[in-house]
This record gives structure tokens, C-alpha cells and sequence, in this order.
């Protein structure tokens, strides 16, 4: 029982991404904003899984968050996606260019990703109706939710990368 769940690690770190998204704990969020859940999951896991799973498990976990969200109107699956394909990347340069603190450089870049390609949908289909000021608190929470990402992603980044590393030579 114990080498199952050293082994499918990473698949049950991720069934909690939803349960955190979903819980929303008010300790951790800064001007009313939370860290972007999902990046925390899914750098680690494109690093050591390349581009191409980076694409499919952005996907899965645009799917997964859209489906759990009541405004089906806006899509996180843009953003995850191409940031699960860059994180990918990553990992073909080199683990050296990748320290521990340079974690929250990425997810900040990531969230920062994310978060604008979520307000540009927003953007665009309310564009006629109206007025552009309305929309200039999306810019604060934009950049709280990159700050607080940027700031827990070496925690919590660097020891799903250990352990995801430690599963996967179990395996």
C-alpha cells in the first residue's frame, strides 16, 4: 500500500488542487486575493515531465477549475496550457538555471500569464458595455494574485519537485 501511493505521488497532490481552489483559505490571500493554486502543481510536474505532459495536465487542470467555477463565461485553460508548455521547457536548458528562489520568479511570470489572459477575455466581452475605468481594480488583484504566488512558490514548489523526484525514481 505504502509504494502505491510513493508511486502516484504526483496524481494525488493533484486531486487536491481543486479541494484548495475550493476551500479559499482567507490566512493566506492579500487584499482579499489567494495565490494561484494551480501553477504550484504544474511547475514541478512540467519540469520533470516535459512540454508536451505540461500541455495535456494544463489542460486537465483548466477543465477541472472551469468545471467548479459558477461563471462559465471565462476560461482559465489558456493560460494553463501555455504555461504548463513554458514550464516544460524549462526543463530542457538546465536544473541549474532553475534555484530554489527562482521559483517564484516563474510562477509570478505564470500567474501574471494567467491572469491577464483571464481579464483580456473579460475585456474583450465586456468591451462595448462598459466604461474601461471599471476595470482597473482587475490590475490590483492581477498583481496581488502575482505576489502571493510569487512569494509561497519556492515553499511549496521546491518540495513538490523533491517529492515528485523521489516518486518517480521509486518507480
Amino acid at each position: 500500500m505504502n509504494k502505491f501511493f510513493k508511486k502516484k505521488l504526483s496524481i494525488i497532490c493533484f486531486i487536491f488542487i481543486p479541494i484548495i481552489f475550493l476551500w479559499h483559505p482567507n490566512w493566506l490571500g492579500f487584499l482579499g486575493v489567494q495565490p494561484y493554486w494551480p501553477l504550484f502543481w504544474l511547475l514541478p510536474w512540467s519540469m520533470i515531465n516535459g512540454s508536451f505532459n505540461g500541455l495535456i495536465f494544463g489542460l486537465f487542470l483548466g477543465l477541472i477549475l472551469d468545471s467548479l467555477t459558477i461563471d462559465n463565461n471565462f476560461t482559465q485553460i489558456p493560460g494553463l496550457i501555455l504555461c504548463g508548455i513554458l514550464f516544460g521547457r524549462i526543463k530542457l536548458h538546465s536544473d541549474v538555471l532553475v534555484g530554489h528562489f527562482r521559483y517564484g520568479l516563474i510562477c509570478s511570470l505564470g500567474t501574471f500569464l494567467c491572469g491577464t489572459l483571464y481579464f483580456l477575455q473579460i475585456l474583450f466581452k465586456n468591451s462595448l458595455e462598459s466604461n474601461f475605468l471599471l476595470f482597473i481594480p482587475s490590475f490590483k488583484n492581477i498583481l496581488a494574485e502575482v505576489f502571493l504566488t510569487g512569494f509561497f512558490a519556492p515553499f511549496i514548489c521546491s518540495q513538490l519537485l523533491r517529492m515528485f523526484k523521489f516518486s518517480s525514481r521509486k518507480s
